[in-house]
């Protein structure tokens, strides 16, 4: 992809979800090859503010323009070349690991599919779970399949939820690297939340905080923490995490 081109712009996304305003007005732009973070307390809005990026959750206002197609009507088109991974999102629990990854393969249209499902399983150092059903997995092991489920067909764009939550820090340290990798080599844009600041500080070249589902920052870390008086991206975090509890008393 050319170096600059666009492959996400979002403009004035609302979201109400019954008296809760869950995102107030967030725009965001990014392009080809960023590394971007979205950041912030539990609340803030940051979960919701992915689903409206994908298109898997309507905006009450707005718009979003995905991989140069207009959600929702450009949606299907768009998800050919975007990848997104999640430990809420379910995998198919009579299917082994090989049997899910063959399957979404196929779907994709990837070429070659088992050759690319082999390559993905020995990125991710998960080719021995390959046999085991997926309703037998841990938390941990169904992540690394989802991520492995999201990179599959060569993205231009991978959305990441949370990516290395429920990982032991080695095997976290490996998906990192992975996906440093493929930013890196493969120019893919990374689309990310979580909840450890120092994850977000080595995979991200940007971070965009959300506050109460309205953008408080957006910048390079180093610049979003000279701008907050704080020491650091997770001082500014705990201190918003605080702010949030008080009000909520």
């Amino acid at each position: 992809m050319e170096e600059g081109t666009e492959v996400l712009r979002a403009e004035g996304l609302h979201k109400r979800f019954g008296a809760t305003r869950a995102v107030q007005g967030v725009s965001l732009r990014i392009r080809a090859g960023e590394r971007v973070g979205i950041v912030g307390p539990n609340g803030a809005g940051k979960t919701t503010t992915l689903l409206m990026l994908l298109g898997a959750v309507s905006p009450d206002a707005g718009t979003v323009d995905l991989v140069g197609h207009r959600l929702p009507g450009g949606r299907s088109e768009a998800m050919r070349r975007v990848g997104f991974a999640a430990g809420y999102l379910p995998l198919p629990d009579r299917l082994t690991v090989l049997e899910t990854l063959h399957f979404f393969a196929e779907l994709y249209g990837v070429e070659r599919p088992g050759a690319r499902v082999g390559a993905v399983l020995d990125e991710l150092s998960i080719r021995h779970l390959a046999g085991q059903h997926c309703e037998s997995l841990s938390s941990g092991q169904a992540t690394l399949v989802g991520i492995a489920k999201a990179v599959l067909h060569h993205p231009r764009l991978v959305v990441l939820d949370e990516p290395t939550a429920s990982l032991d820090p080695d095997v976290a340290i490996r998906v990192r690297d992975r996906l440093e990798l493929l930013n890196a080599e493969h120019d893919v844009t990374l689309l990310l939340t979580s909840h450890d600041m120092r994850e977000v500080e080595r995979l991200t070249d940007r971070v965009v905080f959300l506050r109460d589902g309205q953008v408080i920052a957006d910048g390079h870390p180093a610049e979003v923490v000279a701008g907050s008086g704080h020491a650091d991206l997770e001082a500014m975090f705990l201190a918003e995490a605080a702010r949030r509890r008080e009000e909520q008393v």
